[in-house]
């Protein structure tokens, strides 16, 4: 029976990711999932893809989402008492204009030594509606688009393969960032053919597939670019139309609820690969 091996959720957009062993999965995703996101000054959010070294930043949050402590390497470790109620300010993801809740100079400052560049931390207001794309819409906080990242060991283990027949180490789970992972469908990219499916107590909705970026190439242990690797390779077999390579899927959330490692996943409906 396919089962939950490894659930991660990312508190702060584009820093280390929090493994739990259960999780309650919310309308916009596990709960705390990209409540935060680190922007410049005028509010456009930064990235991995820019910003490599938010990999070095790991951020804990309590289960009620008052407090957040932040820890990078060389520069300690910072807590604060989230902001929940204060001015909204104008944020830019991708393009697309949403508000975050600034959570003040201390935390600004601490962010500007780590990363080297003026940079502000911004929560999700309790307000913030976000409708996401794709075959199933729903909505989440600041991720890149939809709720869930969900990934298969066997899609990763095909890539393994692939890379060693480059002779190239295999590379670790976090380079792909997933939300959650799979083991037990035989078939690699089995997630690109499931259009809903159930986990613990919640359900989920297809949306589409998961096109990689620069991200991936980010070493998440030392925030510093590591090569072409898995791009190269992975454009050898998971061209996607529309551009790019694919390798996982996304997911809306249909019914939240608790979610746990070790729970059975039960394909419901099925359909055709989009790529």
């Amino acid at each position: 029976m396919p089962r939950i091996t490894e659930l991660t959720y990312y508190p702060v957009k584009g820093c280390t990711g929090t493994a739990a062993t259960e999780a309650l999965l919310t309308p916009a995703g596990l709960a705390h999932d990209r409540t935060f996101m680190v922007t410049d000054p005028d509010g456009r959010f930064r990235t991995q893809r820019r910003d490599p070294r938010l990999a070095l930043i790991r951020p804990a949050i309590s289960a009620d989402g008052a407090r957040l402590t932040l820890h990078a390497p060389r520069s300690g470790s910072l807590r604060l008492e989230v902001d929940t109620t204060g001015p909204r300010r104008p944020v830019d993801l991708f393009g697309a204009a949403h508000t975050g809740i600034d959570q003040g100079d201390a935390v600004a400052a601490w962010l500007c030594e780590v990363l080297g560049t003026p940079s502000r931390l911004v929560r999700v207001p309790p307000e913030h509606h976000r409708v996401t794309d794709g075959r199933t819409p729903g909505t989440s906080g600041y991720a890149d688009s939809c709720a869930l990242h969900v990934l298969s060991r066997s899609t990763l283990d095909l890539l393994d393969r692939r890379l060693a027949e480059r002779g190239v180490r295999p590379l670790p789970v976090d380079r792909f960032r997933p939300n959650i992972v799979i083991e037990g469908w035989d078939e690699p990219h089995t997630e690109d053919r499931v259009h809903r499916v159930e986990v613990g107590e919640a359900e989920l909705g297809y949306a589409k597939l998961a096109i990689r970026c620069a991200v991936t190439l980010v070493d998440q242990d030392c925030g510093s670019r590591a090569g072409p690797e898995p791009l190269r390779t992975l454009a050898d077999y998971r061209r996607a139309a529309e551009g790019g390579v694919a390798f996982g899927a996304k997911f809306a959330v249909l019914r939240g609820g608790r979610v746990a490692v070790g729970d059975d996943v039960t394909v419901t409906a099925w359909g055709a690969s989009e790529l």
